[in-house]
This record gives C-alpha cells, sequence and structure tokens, in this order.
C-alpha cells in the first residue's frame, strides 16, 4: 500500500492527504540579491576612496585609473570571439572584482597592517605574505561562484581566462584610483600644491599602468586556468585540485612580484627590481599571452574534430563543418551570407556559427562524461536537440538564394544535385572541401545589332550577372578542389573539368535552350525607302579550297567535357534555389543516414529532403581543412 494513504476503520472512506505544493523562489529574487550586494559594496568603496583621496584626489584618480581598462577588457573579449560569454556575466566578473574584492583586500590588508605594527613586525611584510592571499582569493571567488552556479556556460580555460581576468581588471581600476589620487595627487597636493600632486600622477601612471598594468590580470589568469581544467573534467579529483592548484599558483606569483620592491627598499639596490622585472614579469607574461593564443583556436579545431559525427548523420554537410575550423573562415562565411542575404544573412549566418559552436562544446561534455546525472543527460539531450533545430532554421534564412549554385543537399553520404536537364544525380564529396576565394566575374558579353546593345540568356544557367562588389566563386564554396587564382577567369558553372569561357556567336540563338532569347531594344519601324542597286563587278580570282579536318569532339549541352562525378561535387546544399519550380526534383525517399551508422550516439536525421530549413549547404560552405 503507498505510504500517502491513510488506513481508516471499516465503513470509512480512505482519505488521501493532498501534497503541500513547494514554494519556489522566484528567480528575480537570487539576481537582486547579487545586484544589492555588490552595489553595497561599490558605495562603500566609494565612500572610502572620496574620505581617503579628497574629492579632487577622487576624480583625478578615477579618471587615471578608468583610462587602461578599454585596451585591457578588449584583449581579453578578443580571446573569447568563437563563443562569446554572456555580457551579463562578464559584467558581474568585472563589478566583483572591482567592489566586492577591493572591499575585502582592504580591510584585510589594512587589519594585517594594524598588527604587524603592534607585533613590531616590519609593515612591508603585508604586501608579502597577505595581499596575495587575499586578493587573489577575492578575485578568484566571483568566477567560482559562477562555475558553481552556472558550470554549463564554461567551455574550457579560454572562458577561465577571460572571467578571471575581467575581475582582476576592475580589481587593478580600483586599486590604481587608490594609488593615482591618493598617493599620488592627494600626497603631493598637500606637501606642495597641485602642481607636484600632477606630477606623482604621471610617474605613478606610468610605473602601475604602463609598465605593471599586466600584474593583477597575469596572476589571476593562472586561478582560471585551473577554473578552466576544472569544467571540462569529469574526473571528481580534477575538478577540486584543478582550481586549488591554480589559485596557489597565483598567489605564489603575486608574492614573488611584490617581493622585488621590498628587497629593492630594503637593500638600497634598485637594481633588483629592474633585474626581477625583465627576468621574471616580462617572460612569464609572454609565456602567458602565448598559451592565450593557442588556447583561442582551441574551440575552433575542436569544432572540425567532433562536427563530422553530425555529418555522417545528415544534420550538417562537410563544407559547413569546415567553415567554422577559423575566425577567417568564419568572416568569409559571413561576406558570402551578406552578398546573397544581405544583413539578415549575415545575422544569421553568425547564429549559425555560434550555434554550430555550442553543438560542438556540447558533444565533447557528453563523450567526456561531464554529464552523470539523469537530470544532466536529459538536459544536455534537449540542449542538443534545440541547437539543432536553430541550426536548420539559422541556415534557411541563406541558403538557396546564390544564383550561382543549382538546387543540391548534403544526405549523410553523398550530395544530391539537380543538374540543368531536371535530373537529380547523386555525387560523392571529395576528401578536402575549399575555401571561398574572392574573384571578380567577367562581364556579360555584349552583341551590337543594329545599333541596339543585346546581352546574353537572361536565365538562371546562363552567364552571370556582373556584380559591384566581387563575389565569392564560385560561390560560397562552390565546387571541391583547387579553388581559382584571385585574377583567373570564372569558368561556366556547368559540371566536369572546367572548360574556357567560350563567348557565343554574335547575333547566334541561345545554347540548349538555356532562357528565351530577348527581342532587340527599341522599337520597330518600317523599312526604308529603296534604292536602285549599285554598278556590277566581274567576280574575282579564285582559289582552291583549304584542307579539310575532322570534326571537334562533341558534348553534351550545359556540362563540361566529364559527366561523371569529378568536379561536380562542388554544388552542395542549396534546396529550392532555382526559380523554376518544374525543375525542382521529386522529393526522394529517405535520404538520411540509418541509425546505425551515425558514430557517437548522434541521432540521424529525419527523412527531410524536401525540407529547405533542414538540408544541408555543401555549396554555401565549401572551406579547405588547410
Amino acid at each position: 500500500m503507498p505510504a500517502s494513504q491513510t488506513v481508516q476503520p471499516a465503513g470509512q472512506p480512505t482519505v488521501v492527504p493532498t501534497p503541500v505544493p513547494r514554494r519556489r523562489v522566484p528567480r528575480w529574487l537570487p539576481l537582486a540579491g547579487v545586484i544589492g550586494f555588490i552595489a553595497a559594496c561599490a558605495i562603500a568603496m566609494l565612500l572610502i576612496l572620496g574620505f581617503s583621496n579628497g574629492i579632487a584626489g577622487l576624480i583625478i584618480g578615477l579618471v587615471a585609473a578608468i583610462l587602461p581598462v578599454p585596451v585591457l577588457v578588449g584583449c581579453f573579449l578578443w580571446l573569447d570571439r568563437y563563443e562569446p560569454e554572456p555580457a551579463r556575466y562578464l559584467v558581474f566578473c568585472f563589478a566583483w572584482g572591482a567592489a566586492v574584492a577591493t572591499l575585502a583586500a582592504l580591510g584585510v590588508n589594512s587589519g594585517m597592517s594594524w598588527i604587524f605594527e603592534h607585533v613590531g613586525l616590519p609593515d612591508a611584510l603585508v604586501a608579502v605574505l597577505v595581499a596575495p592571499f587575499i586578493e587573489e582569493s577575492m578575485k578568484a571567488l566571483g568566477p567560482i561562484l559562477l562555475l558553481w552556479k552556472r558550470r554549463r556556460e564554461w567551455s574550457g580555460l579560454t572562458d577561465g581566462i577571460v572571467y578571471c581576468g575581467l575581475s582582476a581588471i576592475g580589481f587593478a581600476m580600483v586599486e590604481n584610483v587608490l594609488y593615482l589620487g591618493g598617493h599620488g595627487y592627494a600626497a603631493g597636493a598637500d606637501q606642495y600644491g597641485p602642481a607636484t600632486g600632477i606630477q606623482n600622477v604621471f610617474l605613478i601612471f606610468i610605473v602601475r599602468v604602463l609598465f605593471t598594468g599586466f600584474a593583477h590580470p597575469l596572476f589571476t589568469s593562472m586561478s582560471g586556468i585551473g577554473l578552466g581544467i576544472s569544467s571540462r573534467a569529469a574526473d571528481r579529483r580534477v575538478r577540486w585540485l584543478a582550481p586549488i592548484g591554480g589559485l596557489l599558483l597565483a598567489m605564489m606569483l603575486h608574492g614573488t612580484f611584490n617581493l622585488l620592491p621590498t628587497l629593492s627598499a630594503a637593500t638600497g639596490q634598485p637594481l633588483i627590481m629592474l633585474y626581477g622585472y625583465l627576468g621574471f614579469m616580462v617572460p612569464l607574461f609572454f609565456a602567458v599571452v602565448g598559451l592565450a593564443i593557442t588556447l583561442r583556436g582551441w574551440e575552433g579545431r575542436l569544432s572540425e574534430r567532433i562536427l563530422p559525427r553530425y555529418v555522417n548523420a545528415g544534420w550538417l554537410s562537410p563544407p559547413e563543418v569546415a567553415a567554422l575550423g577559423s575566425l577567417g573562415r568564419r568572416h568569409s562565411a559571413r561576406r558570402w551570407a551578406r552578398r546573397v542575404a544581405g544583413n539578415a544573412g549575415v545575422k544569421a549566418m553568425r547564429s549559425f556559427q555560434f550555434a554550430a559552436t555550442r553543438l560542438a562544446l556540447l558533444r565533447d561534455g557528453m563523450q567526456r562524461g561531464l554529464n552523470r546525472e539523469p537530470e544532466d543527460i536529459r538536459h544536455a539531450a534537449a540542449e542538443e536537440e534545440r541547437l539543432l533545430t536553430a541550426i536548420a532554421g539559422y541556415r534557411s534564412i541563406f541558403v538557396g538564394r546564390d544564383p550561382q549554385t543549382p538546387q543540391a543537399f548534403w544526405d549523410g553520404s553523398n550530395y544530391q544535385i539537380v543538374f540543368p536537364d531536371g535530373v537529380t544525380r547523386s555525387v560523392s564529396a571529395p576528401e578536402e572541401p575549399v575555401v571561398p576565394v574572392p574573384v571578380r566575374l567577367p562581364p556579360q558579353p555584349v552583341a551590337v545589332v543594329a545599333g541596339w546593345a543585346q546581352y546574353g540568356p537572361g536565365s538562371s544557367y546562363g552567364m552571370p550577372q556582373p556584380s559591384a562588389a566581387p563575389p565569392y566563386g564560385p560561390a560560397y564554396g562552390q565546387g571541391y578542389g583547387v579553388p581559382p587564382p584571385h585574377n583567373s577567369p570564372t569558368y561556366p558553372q556547368g559540371y566536369g573539368t572546367p572548360q574556357p569561357p567560350v563567348t557565343p556567336p554574335y547575333g547566334s540563338g541561345y545554347a540548349q535552350g538555356y532562357g528565351v532569347p530577348q527581342p532587340p531594344y527599341g522599337p520597330s519601324y518600317s523599312p526604308g525607302p529603296s534604292f536602285p542597286p549599285g554598278p556590277s563587278f566581274p567576280p574575282g580570282p579564285s582559289f582552291p579550297p583549304g584542307p579539310s579536318f575532322p570534326p571537334g569532339p562533341s558534348f553534351p549541352p550545359g556540362y563540361g567535357s566529364q559527366t561523371d562525378s569529378g568536379a561536380a561535387s562542388g554544388y552542395a546544399g542549396q534546396p529550392g534555389s532555382g526559380d523554376n519550380p518544374d525543375l525542382r526534383p521529386a522529393t526522394p525517399a529517405g535520404y538520411s543516414v540509418p541509425p546505425t551508422s551515425a558514430p557517437g550516439g548522434v541521432t540521424p536525421r529525419p527523412d527531410t529532403a524536401g525540407d529547405a530549413q533542414a538540408q544541408g549547404t555543401g555549396a554555401e560552405n565549401g572551406h579547405s581543412r588547410s
């Protein structure tokens, strides 16, 4: 019998108690609490700095301390371009370092300085023994809380460096206000006047901002590396030990840096500071910068390594995955999207790239075993489905709009291409996609007939129209193989080996029924007056006929010299791109890969061969892996 039921005496009805609904905390309440706490700390720091520096010192110190902040913040945001973090989390980390961490560090450092003074220890030991511990702990506490509550938003080491770096920038900004406004302007103005105070501000600015302005972000980035390792680790021991190791390393580096000026002042040897700066700080700075730049491309390489599983399942096409491998390829893809779909295409392509990167990170976490709890597994599966649906929706905005490519799509193993004769043929994918190379299309031939200009055929498979800006050709990764050089002529859109462009004879008919011949421009006129024939002349001398040659090879209409799938693999993924619905093939049954052929647990794509929102875009997204 269920425990929720109560046994009643005979003849009495069984009463089942109604469960009391659990009261849920409103979602805005924790957010309001965090904002209120940070705002209170910021107000307290503002009052402390205003009381210690004075109004003039506070304003001057604040202006001078804000100057390097945009540059430092821009450097950290530059590292996180593949999958930018939500702005609210970035602001939280910066505000935490500027308000909470500085208030706690100022209170602890001031209290320990008072204790050291009464015990008889030199006050300089506070900067070596106490300040590194409390400052690095408080700067890292904000990102640690973010990792605890929003672990899914962390994608690796780059996120840890960015979050902790922004916290350190906020801390350094407020600390510089204290040094520039208090120890600089206020101290000099009280002793010798405002001119001396401004001079002190310049000297301190050079030392603390220009020479050592990277110190706080450099030290705290060690904590960020530890947090980043913890965010992508499945082993619980690594999850706990990596942040502790990164935090200890940050404390040791910070303490060593503070020890240099302390030894220089105690021994009277300024060269200690100079040698320590050149031999310790500068190499460490360049080493961490090199590591950060190397990690910057990790998410792009991860996309190329993980997303081919979705290619085999029919969700993505090979060129789409290759287009995500580097920032240069992504920029080329956005330029192509702008050319074929305008601003809406650029926005859709950017969202497509972001969603694909999130999908790669999600699948990588599933393979690493990061989602072990049943709730986490269900959330990961739902997120994967949401991202795949979003990718198909973004693709539908820019796919099928390039007039230089035929209808085609990727079914998971081959390209299904609609040839100009209306027949859909299966073409296998080559080993290497190609990147879009910007080439200038040749101008359309102009035939002068009776004083009027006639242009070539106007159908979708005729000569491409000239454009104001050089488009990508052949289209956005149309075709595989080696792309033509920048200034080489563009080949016709046939299949097979590219042939040199052939200009149709002036006044002749149009080739193979590509469009209807255009009538001459301008109105027609009645024939003019007739005149008598001119004088006749005797015929000229005759010559023997020249040698005859056998006729050249014939080619099928509208194609190259090959009818196989050699270069035809370049066309892919343009469902519904033709303007003529009669050329659209009947929906073939079952282009998706069977479930047994999709490795890595990726769900095969459903049979949506005729759905423009779910088909691959191989032709639009061709990029090389080089």
